[in-house]
């Protein structure tokens, strides 16, 4: 393999983990289905792995492989969306793929693609609704993520400007899910609260940063949800989904 190809690879890795920790719902599997993943692109690289869009895809495509036939687990069977919308969901609106890569990493056709991820995304009209905790130090922007939040048929418990106010809304409120930005300015670090609000609480988290890269490196414990400033409503409602229902567990 060339070494524009191994560097195709290593910039396409924190999109990877991104996938697969939201599409497992952990960061120990998502990075482990990873490495596999990867084990399975440099053993058989297909054609277009030379470019950055290719070699996503490619490694797309192994982790499917990999958590493909697996179910949700018993305690997580809160929906009726399948394996595949859920891939879809989370290629097309958290990975920003368009249809036809996202179709190929599924390994069917685009037109299948299309009516699957048609069903899911009529699924997360009814998903599951569950109360949230905001993180954000931004007045407007944690207005706006609320109205998205409520959007999406979930209700906040209450926005938090500060590391403080966090950990003492996450103690009063007892939340079922916790969106985080990373850089709350003066108020502290917004991966500080949530490190403290999990020792006393179990929740999923959603991360939200202009840099996800740097959640991303597999070197660390980092989040398992992680979505991109600016987001989109879509983008939104299918990690809130993915996180409630603690997405699937590789076979």
């Amino acid at each position: 393999m060339s070494a524009m190809d191994r560097g195709a690879l290593i910039r396409a890795l924190p999109y990877a983990r991104r996938y697969a920790r939201a599409l497992t719902g952990s960061q120990s599997q998502g990075d482990e289905v990873v490495a596999e993943a990867l084990k399975q692109v440099l053993a058989n690289p297909p054609e277009s792995l030379a470019a950055d869009p290719g070699a996503r895809v490619a490694l797309y495509g192994a982790i499917g492989d990999r958590v493909r036939g697996a179910e949700v687990p018993p305690e997580a069977d809160l929906t009726e969306m399948s394996l595949l919308q859920r891939m879809l969901l989370l290629l097309t609106a958290l990975e920003e793929q368009p249809l036809t890569a996202a179709a190929a990493a599924c390994r069917i056709l685009p037109a299948a693609a299309e009516l699957e991820l048609r069903l899911a995304r009529d699924s997360l009209r009814t998903g599951v609704a569950t109360r949230v905790l905001i993180i954000e130090d931004e007045p407007i922007i944690a207005l706006d993520i609320q109205e998205l939040v409520e959007r999406c048929g979930h209700s906040v418990v209450g926005i938090a400007a500060t590391e403080a106010e966090a950990v003492a809304l996450a103690e009063a409120e007892r939340p079922g899910l916790v969106l985080a930005d990373i850089n709350l300015g003066a108020g502290g670090d917004g991966a500080s609260a949530v490190a403290r609000i999990l020792k006393h609480l179990t929740a999923p988290v959603i991360f939200v940063t202009a840099y996800p890269e740097r959640l991303l490196t597999g070197e660390a414990v980092e989040p398992a949800f992680v979505i991109t400033k600016p987001f989109d409503p879509t983008t939104l409602a299918v990690a809130t989904f993915q996180a409630v229902t603690r997405g699937v567990r590789p076979v």
